[in-house]
């Protein structure tokens, strides 16, 4: 997260995205592979034996139009300030947490009797029943989740150093990979 002042002095909070170049792979036809989408490549992934560069498909809705071809680059360039785009990225994640800090209970009182049950969920069951019901709150592990933005406003991009900066907050700590559709 950073500070962007505009040209009429106003400060936009704003997220700094370095994008790594990625190229367009290959386009798939719903005519020739059964389905619409378009594969891209960025990085690399070094194994013990081999080093492979990371791949990553965009299903597309059916009839939908390509602006890309195989061998195009993907970059900062390919966006504008003003552009409306969808970003989507994996939260931190908090570990294995409580019902209080998870669920937002309230847990019981500190009074009329009750020693060591401030934090506590309550009763999870039900009269006759002896099993615990689907969807109930309970303690677990927090965060990792897939978090998608929709229509965030990009503020500004540096072509020269591949780097986009995006109106408000994205989910996820410092190197978390993002991933932006433009709309």
């Amino acid at each position: 997260m950073a500070e962007y002042f505009k040209e009429d002095g106003k400060v936009v909070p704003v997220t700094v995205i370095s994008m790594l170049p990625a190229t367009v792979k290959r386009i798939f036809s719903k005519d020739k592979d059964g389905y619409d989408s378009v594969q891209i490549s960025w990085g690399e992934t070094k194994n013990k034996k081999n080093t492979k560069e990371k791949l990553k498909e965009f299903r597309l809705k059916s009839g939908e139009n390509v602006a890309f071809k195989a061998g195009d680059v993907i970059d900062a360039a390919s966006f504008a300030p003003g552009d409306k785009v969808t970003v989507s990225s994996i939260s931190k994640g908090k570990g294995f947490q409580g019902v209080v800090k998870r669920h937002g209970f309230h847990g019981g009182p500190r009074t009329h009797g009750q020693k060591h049950s401030e934090r506590e969920p309550g009763s999870i069951g039900g009269g006759l029943r002896t099993h615990v019901p689907k969807g109930m709150r309970m303690a677990g592990r927090m965060g990792s989740d897939r978090i998608t933005q929709k229509n965030l406003e990009v503020v500004l991009i540096d072509k020269e150093n591949n780097l986009m900066l995006v109106k408000g907050a994205i989910a996820g700590s410092r190197g978390t990979l993002v991933e932006i559709i433009s709309r």
